[in-house]
């Protein structure tokens, strides 16, 4: 073996185990999620109630904390997750690489803030010596999350925007998962600059809902499905 072929043979190595720590990575985290976001965050807190809010959150504590759990996992595990997307898109240009591996870790800081939303809320509403307006001011602080999750999410929509360029110039991932993350990534912003210029985005709520999951569960399912069979995939040498 040249020292060429031993160190393609390396660089190939390393791109299949960042691909598989991405891939795992971004399956914790669509899980984690899941729960966290749709099965506590919005199943528990009532923008529009806060006084049923926070009796939702008083009589399912362990289940709110476990909800803020697996957001402050998530923060955790999109570290690595940045850092192996750009080993894996490395060599489509080092410099896009790293930017977008830097948006990501952006939207990481903003998402472990707002988790710091949600705890300081849970304090309000279940504190037994609480005063008649905690649950007004935990309600603001769950919408503290709410807004600087949204925020962050701009990074994140960025983040998904040179990811996807990346992909479709360099053709190391299939183009189209590449334009299906621009996409996501255009809709993430969208959906923040709604929240925050339209007094009435509560009005539509639901087509912005629409707007953002149906292209980004897309796109992120597809990437990660594309992540994990690069990270599995046998090399050439452990093949023969």
């Amino acid at each position: 073996m040249t020292a060429t072929t031993m160190t393609r043979a390396i660089d190939d190595t390393t791109s299949r185990t960042a691909a598989r720590t991405a891939g795992i990575g971004y399956l914790a985290i669509f899980v984690l999620a899941i729960f966290a976001n749709f099965l506590v965050r919005q199943t528990m807190i009532d923008p529009t109630d806060a006084a049923g809010t926070a009796t939702n959150v008083s009589e399912s504590e362990l289940l709110f904390r476990s909800g803020i759990a697996a957001f402050v996992v998530i923060f955790l595990v999109d570290v690595p997750v940045a850092w192996a997307l750009y080993v894996v898109f490395r060599p489509g240009g080092a410099l896009r690489s790293l930017l977008a591996a830097w948006f990501r870790i952006v939207y990481t800081v903003f998402l472990g803030v707002a988790a710091v939303f949600l705890f300081l809320g849970l304090q309000l509403v279940t504190d037994p010596a609480g005063e008649a307006g905690n649950a007004d001011a935990g309600m603001l602080m769950f919408e503290g999350f709410n807004y600087t999750w949204l925020v962050g999410l701009i990074a994140f929509g960025v983040h998904l925007i040179l990811l996807g360029r990346l992909i479709v110039k360099s053709g190391l991932a299939p183009k189209w998962i590449g334009w299906a993350l621009t996409i996501a990534g255009v809709a993430y912003g969208i959906d923040t600059l709604a929240y925050t210029l339209l007094p009435n985005y509560a009005s539509i709520a639901g087509v912005m809902l629409a707007l953002v999951a149906i292209p980004s569960v897309i796109a992120e399912l597809s990437f990660m499905v594309w992540l994990l069979l690069t990270g599995f995939k046998r090399s050439p040498s452990t093949a023969s």
